[in-house]
């Protein structure tokens, strides 16, 4: 171990190793503990500053609050410049070379994480000249308001001044425009960028400075592009917002001579990289990278002056490198850390010393490497989580079965350590429904089932985005009905495939899965076993109407445009929603259920919940209830992970796994 890798884990990792989570020899044949999966990364976020000289990420322990660290990669020492007592660093980014900006939250209570009431804060690389910019809650004197936040993009880094966002709340505190601020981080003072009307979200250009603006209003996305050479804006293009429509394009980056790199159709069913011109907001019909079956939906890898690649997935993460420097950086990095995918970051300065690997496997949590192109030594940095041994994980893999009307259906399959046939499984429903859900690599929920003996299955049903258009669209208004039937065949091939053992299959999901868990014991009764739903839609007609007791998150364009589109319409489609509502059908509802939910979601309320509670409990006995007091849409607090997840362990093992009744 050199030097430089002592002095790394030694800041980032000695509280973590004297915490007593590391399985000790004594221990060794126990199972893994359920806190080893489920607390909060040690290393997270690791970034180069401009030069490449230093290292910031976030270091977390158990028993303390998430801090911000800066490694001298020069000089060999660690500096925590950013920690408290009672809030949590929870992003950050570099201002320049010797100044960073950051946010704070509270993820011991729930709903922790969020961005807006987060502060901002800036401090020196040396932890000096410490300021607050914006309040937390209320409004303080010579401070920007508690919603204004981090924009998440590079900037130009060679000043003291950020580009930050600012929200302009309209009424019930519904986000009415976002705006732009040039904040010196020194002083604290602001000045607005001026905007061409309302706003959702800015892109910034190589340069770092402003050129696109996002706006979607009635079902229709506006984008404006800013001239150069006046600052004034004009209308690019326009387009539907929903339904993938492939006249509509996703800005990705621009490149450093002005030109566009946009996430486009193009006429194909799946999306691929492509430039725009920007004197007529056209498309270019040629490809920069394109994936048959799989859209490209991965951002651009530059430094100052130049676009160097892009990060794609395809059935697992990677790069696609248009600079041969890099291209020979990869193959060395891979060679060094086979196995694995290894994903490289570039600090802006085109000399920097150093490149930033964040490798990762199915069996291996994430884990940052720095590599030196010169020498070509690979120094590790740290693990986001340490006590995981690759041995006792479950081995990942991506695989294709076909639905019942012939649609090829995405999917992942991770079976325990050693492998085995006849074992119990697992179907683990994503949410969203529609995003891409499954994403190959290791995860803590899919590993720590496999630890405890079970096969996991991870189905992109119909519905799910990265496979095109048409198996995206195929989703549309098949809430319970062909989405679902994707998720039984899925389990009906395991069996088939000799590897689920057909009397021991529970059916899981968060969300949308919560919601496709409860459909499945309804449609499927002679197929699961048992179910296990939290903070899961219980009616489809309450996601419309869901007798909040406070604001939904969702957008009210998404409200009125999208969910009718792609869910369906609250009174044209009321017979069928009817008819795939779990409230509706509860009484079909016999298997076991293991039900959760946060008492502040203010996506899926808890009324959703309580309300499937008490149609389902009429008849089934078999139901467990558990209410996180202080969690939303899923499981902020650490302690609140370690109960949910040692529930279902439990509920597991008495349904299907070791403690389930002979058959």
């Amino acid at each position: 171990m050199t030097r430089l890798t002592s002095l790394c884990a030694h800041a980032l990792l000695a509280c973590a190793l004297s915490s007593g989570l590391a399985i000790d020899a004594h221990a060794e044949a126990a199972l893994p503990p359920v806190e080893l999966f489920f607390s909060n990364p040690l290393l997270a976020k690791a970034e180069l500053s401009p030069s490449g000289r230093y290292l910031a990420a976030l270091s977390g322990a158990p028993g303390r609050r998430d801090m911000l660290i800066v490694v001298d990669l020069q000089e060999n020492k660690a500096t925590p410049v950013a920690s408290y007592n009672d809030v949590d660093v929870l992003q950050f980014q570099w201002v320049n070379d010797g100044r960073l900006l950051f946010n704070v939250s509270d993820k011991q209570i729930g709903p922790g994480g969020n961005y807006l009431a987060s502060g901002l804060y800036a401090v020196n690389r040396d932890g000096g000249e410490m300021r607050q910019l914006a309040s937390r809650r209320a409004s303080a004197p010579r401070m920007l308001s508690w919603f204004t936040y981090m924009l998440g993009q590079r900037g130009a880094q060679d000043s003291n001044e950020v580009y930050v966002l600012s929200s302009d709340p309209g009424q019930n505190e519904k986000v009415f425009t976002t705006n732009l601020l040039r904040l010196n981080t020194l002083t604290g003072q602001s000045q607005a960028v001026s905007r061409p009307g309302q706003v959702d979200s800015w892109v910034l250009d190589n340069a770092g400075e402003p050129r696109l603006t996002l706006h979607a209003s009635g079902g229709t996305t506006t984008m404006h592009y800013r001239e150069p050479a006046s600052g004034k804006w004009r209308q690019l293009a326009q387009f539907p917002t929903y339904a993938g429509s492939k006249e509509g394009f996703t800005p990705v980056g621009f490149g450093a001579d002005g030109k566009l790199y946009v996430r486009a159709y193009a006429g194909k069913d799946a999306a691929a990289l492509h430039t725009l011109d920007l004197a007529t907001g056209k498309v270019d019909p040629q490809g920069v990278v394109v994936m048959p079956g799989y859209d490209f939906d991965g951002g651009l890898v530059s430094r100052r002056g130049k676009v160097l690649g892009a990060v794609i997935e395809t059935d697992a993460p990677g790069s696609v490198w248009f600079d041969k420097e890099m291209t020979a950086i990869q193959q060395a990095v891979d060679k060094l850390l086979p196995n694995a995918a290894n994903l490289i970051s570039v600090a802006a300065n085109p000399e920097a010393p150093w490149v930033l690997v964040h490798s990762l496997s199915d069996v291996r949590p994430l884990a940052y490497y720095l590599y030196s192109p010169g020498s070509g030594k690979l120094n590790p940095v740290g693990n986001s989580y340490e006590g995981i041994d690759p041995a006792r994980m479950g081995r990942q893999d991506p695989v294709r079965y076909k639905a019942r009307d012939g649609r090829e259906i995405p999917a992942l399959l991770t079976v325990p350590p050693g492998g085995g046939k006849n074992l119990p499984l697992v179907v683990l429903v994503h949410g969203g429904p529609y995003v891409r859900g499954n994403h190959w690599g290791w995860a803590p929920d899919t590993q720590f089932l496999a630890s405890r003996g079970y096969a996991v299955l991870e189905p992109d049903f119909r519905g799910s985005r990265g496979y095109g258009t048409a198996h995206f669209q195929a989703g549309f208004k098949q809430w319970g009905l062909a989405m679902q039937d994707d998720i039984a065949d899925g389990a009906r091939w395991a069996i088939a495939q000799g590897i689920a053992d057909p009397k021991r299959i529970c059916i899981a999901g968060a969300s949308y899965g919560g919601y496709a868990a409860l459909m499945g014991l309804v449609k499927d009764p002679d197929l699961y076993k048992c179910g296990i739903n939290w903070v899961g839609v219980t009616d489809i007609s309450l996601l419309f109407n869901g007798h909040w007791s406070f604001d939904s998150d969702l957008s009210e364009d998404w409200k009125n445009h999208g969910m009718p589109l792609m869910i369906g319409d609250p009174v044209k489609d009321a017979a069928q929603f009817r008819a795939t509502s779990p409230i509706e059908q509860a009484s079909k509802i016999t298997q076991p259920l293991l039900l959760a939910y946060g008492a502040v979601d203010r996506r899926v309320p808890l009324y959703h919940g309580n309300q499937f509670r008490e149609a389902v409990q009429a008849h089934n006995k078999q139901v467990e209830w558990v209410v996180y007091e202080d969690e939303g849409h899923g499981w902020t607090r650490p302690q609140n992970r370690f109960d949910f997840w040692k529930r279902v362990e439990s509920f597991l093992g008495r349904h299907i796994g070791a403690g389930a009744a002979p058959h």
